[in-house]
Protein backbone atom coordinates (compact mmCIF):
# COMPACT_ATOMS: atom_id res chain seq x y z
CA UNK A 1 0.00 0.00 0.00
CA UNK A 2 1.00 3.69 -0.12
CA UNK A 3 0.64 5.07 3.57
CA UNK A 4 1.00 8.28 5.15
CA UNK A 5 1.76 8.05 8.48
CA UNK A 6 0.47 11.49 10.25
CA UNK A 7 1.71 12.38 13.31
CA UNK A 8 4.53 12.91 16.15
CA UNK A 9 7.98 11.63 14.51
CA UNK A 10 11.52 12.92 14.68
CA UNK A 11 12.87 15.27 15.73
CA UNK A 12 10.07 15.85 18.65
CA UNK A 13 10.56 13.44 21.50
CA UNK A 14 8.63 10.85 23.21
CA UNK A 15 7.05 7.47 23.01
CA UNK A 16 4.51 8.78 20.07
CA UNK A 17 7.78 9.61 18.18
CA UNK A 18 8.80 6.27 18.83
CA UNK A 19 5.53 4.55 18.02
CA UNK A 20 5.06 5.86 14.65
CA UNK A 21 8.27 5.64 13.20
CA UNK A 22 8.19 2.00 14.52
CA UNK A 23 5.08 1.63 12.82
CA UNK A 24 6.80 2.97 9.49
CA UNK A 25 9.38 0.58 9.75
CA UNK A 26 6.98 -2.31 10.14
CA UNK A 27 5.08 -1.29 7.07
CA UNK A 28 8.21 -0.64 5.10
CA UNK A 29 9.48 -4.02 5.97
CA UNK A 30 6.32 -5.89 4.34
CA UNK A 31 7.03 -3.76 1.11
CA UNK A 32 4.67 -0.94 1.95
CA UNK A 33 5.69 3.00 0.32
CA UNK A 34 5.64 5.12 3.97
CA UNK A 35 5.83 8.36 4.34
CA UNK A 36 5.81 10.43 7.63
CA UNK A 37 4.53 13.71 7.81
CA UNK A 38 5.08 15.31 11.01
CA UNK A 39 4.53 18.76 12.90
CA UNK A 40 6.25 22.21 11.82
CA UNK A 41 4.41 23.11 14.63
CA UNK A 42 3.00 20.72 17.10
CA UNK A 43 2.17 23.04 20.47
CA UNK A 44 3.13 26.68 20.89
CA UNK A 45 5.67 26.93 23.60
CA UNK A 46 2.83 28.46 25.84
CA UNK A 47 1.08 25.68 26.34
CA UNK A 48 3.71 22.97 26.23
CA UNK A 49 4.59 22.11 30.31
CA UNK A 50 7.95 20.77 29.51
CA UNK A 51 11.55 22.27 28.74
CA UNK A 52 11.62 21.05 25.30
CA UNK A 53 9.47 19.53 22.48
CA UNK A 54 12.15 18.38 20.79
CA UNK A 55 15.64 16.26 20.60
CA UNK A 56 19.06 17.05 18.75
CA UNK A 57 19.96 13.72 17.82
CA UNK A 58 19.74 12.81 13.72
CA UNK A 59 16.79 12.27 11.84
CA UNK A 60 16.92 8.49 11.40
CA UNK A 61 18.15 7.48 8.00
CA UNK A 62 15.74 5.18 7.03
CA UNK A 63 12.06 6.91 6.98
CA UNK A 64 11.22 9.73 5.07
CA UNK A 65 9.72 12.11 7.41
CA UNK A 66 8.78 16.12 6.61
CA UNK A 67 7.45 18.29 8.96
CA UNK A 68 4.63 20.04 7.16
CA UNK A 69 1.99 20.04 9.88
CA UNK A 70 1.03 23.31 11.89
CA UNK A 71 -1.38 22.27 14.36
CA UNK A 72 -2.07 26.29 14.97
CA UNK A 73 -2.39 27.24 11.20
CA UNK A 74 -5.76 26.49 9.88
CA UNK A 75 -4.49 27.48 6.12
CA UNK A 76 -1.90 25.10 6.54
CA UNK A 77 -4.55 22.25 6.96
CA UNK A 78 -6.39 22.87 4.47
CA UNK A 79 -2.75 22.97 1.99
CA UNK A 80 -1.99 19.47 4.06
CA UNK A 81 -5.51 18.42 3.12
CA UNK A 82 -5.40 19.58 -0.53
CA UNK A 83 -1.94 17.81 -0.52
CA UNK A 84 -3.09 14.66 0.58
CA UNK A 85 -6.30 14.42 -1.72
CA UNK A 86 -4.22 15.08 -4.66
CA UNK A 87 -1.38 12.54 -3.55
CA UNK A 88 -3.87 9.68 -2.98
CA UNK A 89 -2.66 7.44 -0.62
CA UNK A 90 -4.32 4.12 -0.22
CA UNK A 91 -4.08 4.92 4.20
CA UNK A 92 -3.56 7.83 6.56
CA UNK A 93 -2.68 6.19 9.82
CA UNK A 94 -2.66 8.92 12.50
CA UNK A 95 -2.10 8.78 16.31
CA UNK A 96 -4.89 10.89 18.66
CA UNK A 97 -4.21 11.55 22.44
CA UNK A 98 -5.41 15.09 23.02
CA UNK A 99 -8.42 17.13 21.74
CA UNK A 100 -5.77 19.94 21.02
CA UNK A 101 -5.30 18.35 17.93
CA UNK A 102 -9.27 17.80 16.96
CA UNK A 103 -9.07 20.72 14.80
CA UNK A 104 -5.89 20.23 12.87
CA UNK A 105 -6.22 16.82 12.42
CA UNK A 106 -10.19 16.56 11.60
CA UNK A 107 -9.99 19.32 9.07
CA UNK A 108 -6.72 18.19 7.00
CA UNK A 109 -9.05 14.39 7.00
CA UNK A 110 -12.35 16.01 5.68
CA UNK A 111 -10.25 17.49 2.89
CA UNK A 112 -8.30 14.77 2.09
CA UNK A 113 -11.26 11.49 1.66
CA UNK A 114 -12.83 13.93 -0.79
CA UNK A 115 -11.03 12.02 -2.92
CA UNK A 116 -13.19 9.15 -2.64
CA UNK A 117 -10.12 6.63 -2.07
CA UNK A 118 -7.98 7.76 0.81
CA UNK A 119 -9.20 5.96 4.24
CA UNK A 120 -7.86 7.78 7.55
CA UNK A 121 -7.35 5.27 10.05
CA UNK A 122 -6.34 6.05 13.77
CA UNK A 123 -4.31 4.57 16.45
CA UNK A 124 -6.00 6.43 19.24
CA UNK A 125 -4.91 6.35 22.92
CA UNK A 126 -7.07 8.63 24.42
CA UNK A 127 -10.89 9.80 23.82
CA UNK A 128 -11.47 11.56 26.93
CA UNK A 129 -8.39 13.33 28.24
CA UNK A 130 -7.08 12.76 31.68
CA UNK A 131 -7.58 16.77 32.81
CA UNK A 132 -10.95 17.80 31.17
CA UNK A 133 -12.05 21.10 29.35
CA UNK A 134 -15.26 22.53 28.07
CA UNK A 135 -13.94 22.03 24.64
CA UNK A 136 -13.20 18.25 24.81
CA UNK A 137 -16.62 16.79 23.66
CA UNK A 138 -17.16 19.08 20.75
CA UNK A 139 -13.26 18.74 19.53
CA UNK A 140 -13.49 15.38 19.62
CA UNK A 141 -16.78 14.95 17.57
CA UNK A 142 -15.39 17.07 15.36
CA UNK A 143 -12.50 14.71 14.83
CA UNK A 144 -13.95 11.10 15.40
CA UNK A 145 -16.16 11.16 12.98
CA UNK A 146 -13.98 12.49 10.08
CA UNK A 147 -12.31 8.48 10.81
CA UNK A 148 -12.83 5.62 8.59
CA UNK A 149 -11.67 3.23 11.32
CA UNK A 150 -10.18 2.61 14.79
CA UNK A 151 -7.74 0.77 16.62
CA UNK A 152 -7.86 1.15 20.43
CA UNK A 153 -5.61 -0.29 23.31
CA UNK A 154 -8.45 -0.51 25.89
CA UNK A 155 -11.59 -1.38 26.85
CA UNK A 156 -12.06 1.83 28.74
CA UNK A 157 -10.78 3.79 25.39
CA UNK A 158 -13.59 1.69 23.47
CA UNK A 159 -16.40 2.80 25.53
CA UNK A 160 -15.35 6.44 25.31
CA UNK A 161 -15.14 5.83 21.21
CA UNK A 162 -18.83 4.25 21.05
CA UNK A 163 -20.20 7.50 21.87
CA UNK A 164 -19.00 9.36 19.06
CA UNK A 165 -18.96 6.99 16.21
CA UNK A 166 -19.99 3.49 15.08
CA UNK A 167 -16.89 3.14 12.64
CA UNK A 168 -15.19 -0.19 12.90
CA UNK A 169 -12.84 -0.25 15.87
CA UNK A 170 -10.55 -2.95 16.76
CA UNK A 171 -8.84 -3.69 19.67
CA UNK A 172 -5.04 -4.55 19.86
CA UNK A 173 -2.70 -3.78 23.50
CA UNK A 174 0.17 -1.19 22.98
CA UNK A 175 3.23 -3.10 21.70
CA UNK A 176 6.36 -3.23 23.36
CA UNK A 177 8.91 -0.73 23.21
CA UNK A 178 11.88 -2.11 22.09
CA UNK A 179 13.98 1.28 20.85
CA UNK A 180 15.58 1.41 24.12
CA UNK A 181 17.70 -1.40 23.35
CA UNK A 182 18.47 -4.49 25.48
CA UNK A 183 18.73 -4.75 29.16
CA UNK A 184 22.33 -4.38 30.61
CA UNK A 185 24.02 -5.80 33.94
CA UNK A 186 22.66 -4.44 37.03
CA UNK A 187 26.14 -2.97 38.05
CA UNK A 188 26.71 -1.04 34.86
CA UNK A 189 23.40 0.71 34.93
CA UNK A 190 24.39 1.57 38.76
CA UNK A 191 27.48 3.28 37.41
CA UNK A 192 25.84 4.51 34.86
CA UNK A 193 23.12 6.43 36.91
CA UNK A 194 25.73 7.27 40.02
CA UNK A 195 23.73 4.75 42.20
CA UNK A 196 25.17 1.89 45.17
CA UNK A 197 24.62 -1.65 43.54
CA UNK A 198 24.30 -2.65 47.25
CA UNK A 199 21.04 -1.10 47.74
CA UNK A 200 17.30 -2.04 46.15
CA UNK A 201 15.36 0.25 43.73
CA UNK A 202 12.01 0.89 43.13
CA UNK A 203 11.24 2.86 39.83
CA UNK A 204 8.46 5.68 39.27
CA UNK A 205 9.33 6.72 35.23
CA UNK A 206 7.77 9.38 33.36
CA UNK A 207 6.24 12.70 32.65
CA UNK A 208 5.09 13.78 35.78
CA UNK A 209 1.47 14.64 35.84
CA UNK A 210 -1.14 14.67 39.02
CA UNK A 211 -3.18 11.81 37.47
CA UNK A 212 -0.06 10.00 37.61
CA UNK A 213 -0.70 9.90 41.40
CA UNK A 214 3.23 10.26 42.55
CA UNK A 215 1.94 11.73 45.62
CA UNK A 216 0.15 8.40 46.38
CA UNK A 217 3.73 6.87 46.18
CA UNK A 218 5.69 9.26 47.91
CA UNK A 219 3.29 8.60 50.91
CA UNK A 220 3.55 4.94 50.38
CA UNK A 221 6.98 4.44 50.74
CA UNK A 222 7.15 7.24 53.71
CA UNK A 223 5.51 3.87 55.60
CA UNK A 224 7.24 0.98 53.90
CA UNK A 225 10.67 1.32 52.84
CA UNK A 226 13.30 0.12 54.39
CA UNK A 227 16.82 0.36 54.98
CA UNK A 228 18.68 -0.58 52.51
CA UNK A 229 15.70 0.97 49.71
CA UNK A 230 15.48 3.59 48.10
CA UNK A 231 12.67 4.73 45.44
CA UNK A 232 13.97 6.35 41.96
CA UNK A 233 11.70 9.18 40.80
CA UNK A 234 13.06 9.56 36.94
CA UNK A 235 11.03 11.96 34.22
CA UNK A 236 10.20 15.47 33.66
CA UNK A 237 7.81 17.41 36.33
CA UNK A 238 4.70 18.87 33.87
CA UNK A 239 3.17 19.11 37.97
CA UNK A 240 3.79 21.99 39.80
CA UNK A 241 6.92 20.84 41.40
CA UNK A 242 6.59 22.84 44.48
CA UNK A 243 3.12 20.57 45.65
CA UNK A 244 5.58 17.84 46.30
CA UNK A 245 8.59 19.65 47.52
CA UNK A 246 7.04 18.70 51.16
CA UNK A 247 6.72 14.91 50.64
CA UNK A 248 10.47 14.84 48.90
CA UNK A 249 11.60 16.97 52.11
CA UNK A 250 10.60 13.80 54.36
CA UNK A 251 11.84 11.30 52.67
CA UNK A 252 15.39 12.84 51.90
CA UNK A 253 18.00 10.62 50.38
CA UNK A 254 15.20 7.31 50.29
CA UNK A 255 14.27 9.19 46.93
CA UNK A 256 16.65 8.98 44.45
CA UNK A 257 14.74 12.30 42.15
CA UNK A 258 16.30 12.88 38.57
CA UNK A 259 13.62 15.17 37.65
CA UNK A 260 14.38 15.70 33.38
CA UNK A 261 13.01 14.39 30.28
CA UNK A 262 14.91 10.44 30.14
CA UNK A 263 16.81 10.46 26.43
CA UNK A 264 16.21 7.07 24.76
CA UNK A 265 19.70 5.88 25.83
CA UNK A 266 19.36 6.23 29.39
CA UNK A 267 16.33 4.48 29.19
CA UNK A 268 17.92 0.97 29.67
CA UNK A 269 19.72 1.96 32.57
CA UNK A 270 16.81 2.83 35.01
CA UNK A 271 14.98 -0.30 34.13
CA UNK A 272 17.60 -2.87 34.61
CA UNK A 273 18.40 -1.25 37.65
CA UNK A 274 15.24 -1.32 39.62
CA UNK A 275 13.22 -4.17 41.15
CA UNK A 276 10.21 -3.47 40.02
CA UNK A 277 8.28 -0.27 38.40
CA UNK A 278 5.01 1.01 40.57
CA UNK A 279 2.60 2.96 38.19
CA UNK A 280 0.53 4.73 41.03
CA UNK A 281 -2.34 6.31 38.39
CA UNK A 282 -5.21 7.85 39.78
CA UNK A 283 -6.81 7.46 35.82
CA UNK A 284 -5.34 5.60 33.11
CA UNK A 285 -6.37 4.39 29.69
CA UNK A 286 -3.03 2.34 29.18
CA UNK A 287 0.62 3.65 29.72
CA UNK A 288 2.99 2.71 27.16
CA UNK A 289 5.53 3.25 30.23
CA UNK A 290 4.40 -0.75 30.77
CA UNK A 291 5.61 -2.15 27.67
CA UNK A 292 8.95 -0.67 28.42
CA UNK A 293 9.01 -2.34 31.73
CA UNK A 294 7.92 -5.94 29.49
CA UNK A 295 10.99 -4.99 27.17
CA UNK A 296 13.28 -5.30 30.30
CA UNK A 297 11.73 -7.82 32.02
CA UNK A 298 10.60 -5.86 34.78
CA UNK A 299 7.75 -6.51 37.43
CA UNK A 300 5.01 -4.13 38.29
CA UNK A 301 2.80 -2.16 40.18
CA UNK A 302 -0.10 -0.90 38.69
CA UNK A 303 -3.72 0.67 40.32
CA UNK A 304 -6.80 -0.84 39.32
CA UNK A 305 -7.90 2.01 36.86
CA UNK A 306 -8.35 2.00 32.74
CA UNK A 307 -7.11 -0.43 30.90
CA UNK A 308 -3.76 -1.28 33.38
CA UNK A 309 -5.38 -4.47 34.69
CA UNK A 310 -5.86 -5.87 30.98
CA UNK A 311 -1.78 -5.14 30.69
CA UNK A 312 -0.57 -6.06 33.80
CA UNK A 313 -2.31 -9.32 34.86
CA UNK A 314 -2.19 -9.45 39.33
CA UNK A 315 -0.05 -11.56 40.69
CA UNK A 316 1.22 -13.07 37.52
CA UNK A 317 3.40 -10.24 36.46
CA UNK A 318 3.31 -7.87 39.71
CA UNK A 319 -0.02 -6.83 41.70
CA UNK A 320 -2.55 -4.59 40.63
CA UNK A 321 -3.95 -2.68 43.91
CA UNK A 322 -6.24 0.41 44.42
CA UNK A 323 -5.10 3.62 43.85
CA UNK A 324 -4.71 4.53 47.13
CA UNK A 325 -1.59 5.02 49.83
CA UNK A 326 -2.74 1.24 51.31
CA UNK A 327 -3.12 0.06 48.15
CA UNK A 328 -0.08 0.61 47.22
CA UNK A 329 2.06 -0.03 50.52
CA UNK A 330 0.33 -3.09 50.35
CA UNK A 331 1.58 -4.27 46.85
CA UNK A 332 5.21 -2.87 47.97
CA UNK A 333 4.85 -5.71 51.12
CA UNK A 334 4.14 -8.30 49.04
CA UNK A 335 6.52 -7.83 46.03
CA UNK A 336 9.19 -8.10 48.95
CA UNK A 337 8.36 -11.47 50.39
CA UNK A 338 10.75 -14.30 49.07
CA UNK A 339 10.53 -15.59 45.90
CA UNK A 340 7.77 -13.66 44.08
CA UNK A 341 10.23 -11.12 41.79
CA UNK A 342 11.84 -14.43 40.85
CA UNK A 343 8.20 -15.41 39.45
CA UNK A 344 7.06 -12.35 38.17
CA UNK A 345 10.11 -12.21 35.78
CA UNK A 346 9.85 -16.02 34.81
CA UNK A 347 5.99 -15.08 33.72
CA UNK A 348 6.69 -12.00 32.00
CA UNK A 349 8.95 -14.26 29.60
CA UNK A 350 5.44 -15.56 28.23
CA UNK A 351 3.36 -12.52 28.58
CA UNK A 352 5.56 -10.21 27.10
CA UNK A 353 4.66 -12.46 23.52
CA UNK A 354 1.31 -10.63 23.49
CA UNK A 355 2.58 -7.22 22.53
CA UNK A 356 4.03 -7.29 19.35
CA UNK A 357 4.63 -4.13 16.12
CA UNK A 358 3.46 -6.94 13.87
CA UNK A 359 0.55 -7.77 15.52
CA UNK A 360 -0.77 -3.82 15.90
CA UNK A 361 0.08 -3.29 12.34
CA UNK A 362 -1.84 -6.46 11.21
CA UNK A 363 -5.11 -4.92 13.53
CA UNK A 364 -4.33 -1.72 11.41
CA UNK A 365 -4.58 -3.41 8.26
CA UNK A 366 -7.31 -5.78 9.06
CA UNK A 367 -9.79 -2.24 10.15
CA UNK A 368 -8.44 -0.51 7.00
CA UNK A 369 -10.22 -3.70 5.12
CA UNK A 370 -13.22 -3.82 7.35
CA UNK A 371 -13.72 0.21 6.22
CA UNK A 372 -16.72 0.96 3.37
CA UNK A 373 -15.95 2.63 0.60
CA UNK A 374 -16.60 6.24 -0.17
Amino acid sequence: MKIVILGPAHPYRGGLASIMETMAREYMRRGDEVRIYTFSLQYPSLLFPGKSQTVDTPAPTDLHIERVMNTCNPLNWIRLGLRLRRERPDMVLMKYWTPFMAPCFGTIARIARGNGHTKFICQIDNVEPHERHIIDRPFNRYYLRAVDGFVYMSEQVHGELREYTSVPALFSPHPMFSNFGERVERAEACRALGLDANLQYLLFFGLIREYKGLDILLEAWSRVRRDGQKLIVAGEFYDDKERYAPLFARLGASVVLHDRFIADADVKYYFSVADALVLPYRTATQSGVTQIAYNFHLPMIVTDVGGLPEIVPDDKVGYVCPPTVEGVMDAIEQLYKEGNLDRFRRNIAHERKRFSWPAMCNKIVEVFHQTKPE
